[in-house]
């Protein structure tokens, strides 16, 4: 999934000023990770997420909708930055940050993630504990594997969905709804 790099980048801002050479980048408690291009399977699993999501969002004006590669800056010293498969942003919580920034400087409210072939799931339940305590109130995690949607509202609190299930993101985001089955057809 992700590798460590040599390198001296250990804040939001070197991430930010790195040339584009083409990689994804994630910084982890100040430490630069490389991440793989994500494969067909993974992409097309995070576009019908995000494709709900972002309808959602602006049929009922709620707030912005990020696509994949958009990083959130969830803690300093050290830095953390992560880019989620989709993510969803509150107008209320937009206010609270400075658009200018290279990142925005918040959890996002609903986070959506996509496990892909190479993920160890330990990794991808670290990173939903990150997204958590950070202050997203959601984080939706896509397994194609087992054709499951794993809800994490609490980090104690997991709802595990299957194929004939509908998730609702209740509160987090306007009872915002997604059937399993769209989401691996």
């Amino acid at each position: 999934m992700i590798s460590n790099l040599n390198t001296d980048i250990s804040t939001a801002e070197q991430l930010a000023g790195l040339p584009g050479d083409g990689n994804r980048y994630e910084l982890i408690a100040g430490v630069l990770h490389m991440m793989s291009p994500a494969g067909s399977e993974h992409g097309k699993i995070a576009l019908r997420i995000g494709a709900s999501l972002l309808q959602h969002v602006q049929a009922n004006q709620l707030g912005e909708a990020y696509a994949a590669e958009t990083g959130f800056r969830i803690s300093s010293s050290p830095d953390t930055v992560r880019a989620p498969d989709a993510a969803f942003v509150s107008f209320e919580r937009l206010e609270s940050v400075d658009p200018a920034n290279a990142y925005l400087e918040l959890a996002p409210d609903i986070v959506v993630e996509v496990v892909s072939p190479n993920d160890v799931f330990a990794d991808v339940e670290e990173k939903v504990a990150q997204w958590l305590n950070a202050g997203s109130q959601l984080v939706l995690v896509a397994n194609p594997k087992d054709q499951t949607l794993r809800v994490y509202r609490l980090r104690k609190s997991i709802e595990i969905l299957r194929i004939g299930d509908c998730f609702d993101a209740g509160p987090a985001c306007a009872n915002w709804r997604l059937k399993v089955d769209e989401v691996f057809d």
